[in-house]
This record gives structure tokens, C-alpha cells and sequence, in this order.
């Protein structure tokens, strides 16, 4: 009889799933509330800018390095950014799925789906503060004018309000329910 390799999925990755990214989101919700939240009430728009930031394509240079350059550009990836934390997020949420998905996953992968909008709205938004990139709008961006900074500074302190309130809920699902020995 030949062996097969088990295959874990869902609930039985569980604690596995925990102890490889509960580190990235518990980092990245540090940071939000605090760095983050410096540097909205101060609308230092390029540290929104670099906290939002996703890392580097590939390039020639990367494909020379042993591990491909992912090292490198994840270095280089935000600190509350898709690549580092809301990736984390996905593939958490996933672990409360076996066969089928789970409500659980879904109510937690709304929530990433909503942080998602959040960083791309705040990146965005610094963007367009720093000069390196137009409001859009109109036909070829013709007949739109640049938001003032207020206006940017007020749109991006409700994107972090909405960015928070997602992020509780996503913590709130995913605690929901948890066999204590995975509270560390």
C-alpha cells in the first residue's frame, strides 16, 4: 500500500495560521493606531504615503538574488499596506473555512475587502497632497480641480475612522468563538 501524504486544511491549520500571521496583524494594528494616527492628525502626507505603500515590481536586478528579491521588497512594503498586512488578514480569515466558506470568512474577509479601499484612498490621497499624481475626473482629468489639503486631510481622518472600525470588526469575528488555547 502506498502512503499518501495528509493534507491539513481550514480549522486544523488553525493554530499554525495563528502563530504565522497574528504577528502581522497585531503589528499592523499597533501601528495604525499609533504612527499612523500621528501622521494623519498631522497630514505628514508622505508618511501616509510610505505607510500605505506597496512594494516594488520585480526587477532584473532581483531576479540575480537567491531568494528572488522578495526579502527586499518586502522590506520595502508599508507598514500598513496590502502586502504586509492585509495579506495576513486573507490568509487568517481563510483558516476558518474547511470545505465550505464559513460566514466567519466572509464577515472577515468584508472587513479586508474594506481595509483595502482604506490604504488605496489614503495612498491616493497623499498622492495627489504631494503633487505626484492629479485628482482625475472629467474626460482626460479635464475640468477637475485639486482638492485642497483640508479637504484631503478631512477625507483621509474619515478613511482612518472607516479603516478602524473594520479593522475591530475583523478582530471581533476572528476572536469570536476561539478554543482558549490559541489566546497567547
Amino acid at each position: 500500500a502506498s502512503s499518501h501524504p495528509a493534507y491539513a486544511r481550514g480549522r486544523a491549520t488553525l493554530e499554525q495560521a495563528y502563530d504565522r500571521y497574528t504577528p502581522r496583524i497585531n503589528e499592523g494594528g499597533k501601528f495604525y493606531k499609533s504612527e499612523l494616527y500621528g501622521a494623519i492628525s498631522k497630514s505628514n502626507w508622505k508618511a501616509i504615503q510610505t505607510a500605505t505603500a506597496e512594494p516594488p515590481k520585480k526587477s532584473k536586478e532581483d531576479r540575480a538574488l537567491k531568494d528572488g528579491g522578495a526579502a527586499k521588497r518586502a522590506a520595502l512594503a508599508g507598514e500598513f499596506s496590502n502586502a504586509r498586512v492585509l495579506s495576513a488578514m486573507e490568509l487568517y480569515a481563510a483558516t476558518f473555512s474547511d470545505s465550505s466558506i464559513t460566514p466567519k470568512t466572509k464577515a472577515m474577509k468584508a472587513e479586508v475587502e474594506t481595509l483595502r479601499e482604506v490604504v488605496d484612498g489614503m495612498n491616493k490621497a497623499a498622492k495627489i497632497a504631494l503633487g505626484e499624481e492629479s485628482a482625475g475626473g472629467g474626460l482626460f482629468g479635464i475640468g477637475s480641480k485639486k482638492p485642497s489639503t483640508s479637504e484631503l486631510s478631512k477625507q483621509v481622518q474619515e478613511l482612518y475612522i472607516k479603516g478602524g472600525n473594520a479593522y475591530n470588526a475583523y478582530v471581533f469575528a476572528a476572536n469570536d468563538g476561539l478554543p482558549l488555547q490559541l489566546n497567547k
